[in-house]
């Protein structure tokens, strides 16, 4: 796949790649990133090949400094927008793919940026990361997810403390709060990723995919209902390996 203008997306041995390629602009997240990713991500959920997704962003500045404002709050109106949003619902499809995601992540990581890191199972950082939630100073509130997922992460006070107040998080409050899972110097952030990502594609594909589905759904049952979840997934491994559907 190419043809891109604001992503560079790559493949090596059932390993994707996705690099946010606007570095002049800090990465910043406008409507052709978001249908270049829908486009991308749309792909990856039909590649069998795939077995785990790296993201990164393009120069030494950002991941990602957060949305295109000038062109996310000119909407045309509120029944189109409702409607782009339906068909290019570029979040649901980030929570609909299957295999692993990890995020690599250096310098800003604002607004958007912060959403498509929360989108992703695994987060490693450069020690020269900032992240920043600077909606509500802006006087608007995330419209991706992050109200949502954050907490989820970090907490509810954590959460609360980084929207009122723009406070910004470095590398080290970031993985004291574990918003990220690791923190390397920044020249073997790549390297990191990838050494993850080859570990993690060493394994059977379709019971990585399980176990990803087993706590991405289960977090929100009730124990009796995840434990259900679990077992009914563990029979499908189990049923994989002795030859049924989803044979590895």
């Amino acid at each position: 796949m190419d043809g891109y203008k604001t992503l560079i997306y790559e493949k090596f041995n059932g390993i994707g790649s996705i690099t946010l390629n606007r570095p002049d602009f800090l990465n910043v997240y406008n409507i052709q990133m978001r249908d270049e990713l829908y486009e991308v991500l749309g792909a990856i959920n039909e590649d069998q090949e795939i077995k785990v997704v790296i993201f990164k962003g393009a120069g030494e500045k950002a991941f990602c400094a957060g949305a295109d404002l000038s062109e996310f709050l000119t909407a045309p109106s509120p029944v189109v927008a409702r409607q782009v949003r339906f068909g290019r619902d570029i979040w649901k499809v980030f929570l609909s793919l299957q295999v692993p995601l990890i995020a690599a992540l250096h310098g800003f990581v604002l607004g958007s940026g912060i959403e498509i890191a929360l989108c992703c199972d695994i987060r490693i950082a450069s020690m020269d990361v900032r992240f920043g939630l600077p909606e509500p100073a802006l006087g608007i509130i995330p419209a991706a997810g992050a109200t949502q997922t954050l907490p989820r992460v970090i907490g509810r006070v954590n959460s609360l403390e980084m929207l009122f107040t723009n406070r910004w998080l470095n590398g080290d409050e970031a993985l004291r709060v574990g918003l990220v899972n690791k923190i390397v110097p920044k020249s073997e952030l790549i390297e990191a990723a990838f050494d993850m990502a080859k570990k993690i594609a060493s394994y059977p594909q379709f019971t990585v995919r399980k176990a990803k589905e087993a706590i991405l759904r289960g977090i929100d049952l009730t124990l009796p209902q995840a434990l259900e979840l679990e077992r009914r997934l563990f029979l499908e491994v189990l049923w994989a390996k002795k030859g049924g559907y989803g044979k590895e």
